[in-house]
């Protein structure tokens, strides 16, 4: 007899600003934390409105943990203290590492139109967490995308898309936390089965339209965290846009303060102390 994961628990987002006033969503993030390790944050954004989005993030810092930045409209460019600049289109993906210590600025690219995507925040292992900075941006075209027999289209980011039928590696592998993140396009009466390995964390994020999880309903704007073990599967009566997001918990302490996620107080008072005398990317 299949066993299927079960819905723990369904959050909606809050309202909230960040960067030089940009207008978003915080799916989750703050307290809490630990229900959904290895992830640590997920903002969505999305605005016609310039004022919204305009300010953009300017210069700041980050330690410890790793950004994906998915646009699903619009256009963004990346800026940091290693050099590194890159325009994130829609579609485009950009996956950061901020490790030891990263300084970088998001800055949109244009000044009307739709800017719409998401943010998530991956911790790190508390042996990577001073390892070596990093950033990759990834074009539309880098990105698996594929449809399955049932006509759903998945943009596989990270990790595997398997569903018995047909699989694909993403553009995005990790060690450790091992990251699964697709975005979903479920036609009405489509469904869809993806597998993932026992063990995981997984969340199941509603941007558009509602879905049918393995017996319960998940309406827009909503996220269902379930289980740890079994099968998922996934319909939509009417369509809907999902982004799954999984990964294998670290079960270490997490100590948050704003851009830096370490494993206890001291370390954050020592990543405050290398902002202050501008070691924090030495």
């Amino acid at each position: 007899m299949t066993q299927f994961r079960q819905v723990l628990s369904q959050h909606i987002g809050q309202s909230a600003s960040d960067g030089a006033g940009v207008r978003l969503t915080r799916v989750f993030g703050g307290a809490g934390i630990e229900r959904f390790d290895p992830f640590l944050m997920l903002d969505e954004f999305g605005s016609d409105n310039p004022d919204d989005y305009i300010a953009g993030f300017p210069p700041h810092p980050h330690r410890g943990f790793e950004t994906i930045t998915y646009m699903i409209e619009g256009r963004m460019r990346h800026e940091d203290h290693l050099g590194n600049v890159g325009l994130l289109e829609s579609g485009g993906v950009q996956w950061m590492t901020a490790a030891r210590g990263i300084i970088h600025s998001e800055m949109p690219e244009q000044e009307e139109g739709v800017m719409r995507g998401f943010q998530l925040w991956l911790n790190l292992p508390a042996k990577d967490k001073l390892g070596e900075a990093g950033y990759r941006d990834y074009a539309p075209a880098e990105i698996p995308r594929l449809t399955t027999a049932e006509g759903v289209a998945a943009t596989v980011i990270a990790g595997r898309f398997d569903d018995g039928l047909v699989q694909q590696d993403g553009a995005v592998q990790r060690p450790h936390t091992t990251p699964q993140l697709f975005d979903l396009h479920l036609p009405a009466g489509s469904r869809v089965a993806p597998r993932l390995a026992d063990g995981q964390r997984v969340m199941l994020y509603v941007y558009e339209g509602e879905l049918a999880v393995n017996g319960h309903t998940v309406g827009q704007s909503r996220l269902a965290r379930l289980s740890e073990a079994g099968a998922i599967e996934m319909g939509s009566v009417g369509g809907a846009r999902v982004l799954l997001i999984a990964g294998t918990p670290l079960n270490e302490p997490i100590v948050q303060y704003g851009p830096f996620v370490m494993n206890s107080r001291e370390e954050i008072e020592q990543a405050l102390r290398d902002l202050r005398d501008d070691r924090l990317t030495a």
